[in-house]
């Protein structure tokens, strides 16, 4: 058996004190679900799907259940998965009544022979593939109607976003298999009161997710408008093929995004090797991460 390797996500964004730990049970949890498909010799796909999955069903994340309300007050979700063997995507966006869906996103990549459908699309795809509609109400958490009053009433909400602690976070997963194939999967409500119809950069492929078996697996967090000029998932992989580090190749990612616009963010990433790296810019990002060779470790 290869080298497997693992890393998850819950967010790049300021957590407060009160949430901390459910932001390390959440990524804890994802972390053991995902290596659990890995160590009975899943895909890195799967895995990445299976840690994704807990984490839109933690309320204390931005994405699935939990995630941040849109102007008009409605959640509105993006998702992604992609595979690192063949570059194929599966994407959704713009999602008001599917409780999982990164579960759709990979049923538009092994199913489909498009990469992202958005909208009602997505969802008359989800149904005619069998799974089931939630009623939009079932994703709404009473933390986020208040968040969502409190900006409409006392936020210019005309910016399109907010910032502080009304960003909560994002997630993902990079996983490494022992056919030694790459995965990555990012998942989001995104910003607060956004323009409805609004897609960031989670669902973007080479913005929010990357993954290429000759250079690595990438899964970004942050302030997608800037996350997309500097296509970051794409540019800390392709620091990775130019031969950096790990961890040298998300600092430099993240310096980029410094560097060329003035939004925060972060990200993992594994190298086909299965070296992991992680780096952000925000006052905290919660992720953990696992390999063959080291044990779980979680931060943030």
């Amino acid at each position: 058996m290869g080298k497997l390797a693992l890393a998850v996500h819950g967010g790049a964004w300021h957590i407060p004190e009160d949430a901390a730990e459910a932001c390390r049970r959440g990524c804890a949890r994802a972390l053991e679900r995902g290596w659990a498909v890995l160590e009975r010799g899943g895909s890195a796909l799967e895995a990445c799907e299976a840690a994704i999955l807990e984490l839109e069903d933690e309320p204390v994340f931005d994405a699935g259940t939990g995630s941040h309300l849109n102007r008009d007050g409605r959640v509105q979700c993006d998702a992604i998965l992609m595979d690192g063997a063949t570059l194929k995507a599966g994407a959704i966006a713009g999602v008001e009544r599917l409780r999982n869906p990164v579960k759709v996103a990979r049923l538009v990549l092994e199913r489909s022979e498009h990469m992202m459908l958005v909208g009602p699309g997505a969802e008359q795809f989800a149904v005619e593939m069998g799974v089931p509609l939630c009623n939009p109400s079932e994703l709404v958490i009473a933390r986020e109607v208040e968040l969502w009053y409190k900006n409409k009433h006392e936020t210019d909400v005309s910016r399109g976003h907010f910032t502080g602690d009304a960003q909560l976070g994002t997630v993902g997963a990079v996983a490494l298999d022992a056919r030694g194939s790459l995965a990555a999967g990012t998942s989001t409500g995104g910003t607060a009161c956004k323009y409805p119809g609004r897609v960031g950069d989670s669902s973007l492929i080479g913005c929010g997710c990357y993954a290429d078996n000759r250079s690595g697996a990438v899964s970004a967090t942050g302030y997608g408008e800037a996350i997309m000029k500097v296509v970051m998932a794409k540019a800390a992989s392709d620091f990775l093929a130019a031969g950096l580090a790990p961890q040298a190749a998300a600092e430099k990612a993240v310096a980029l995004l410094a560097q060329r616009t003035d939004g925060k963010g972060g990200l993992i990433l594994l190298d086909p090797a299965g070296g992991v790296g992680a780096a952000f810019s925000t006052p905290h990002m919660a992720y953990a991460f696992r390999t063959s060779d080291s044990a779980p470790t979680i931060r943030l």
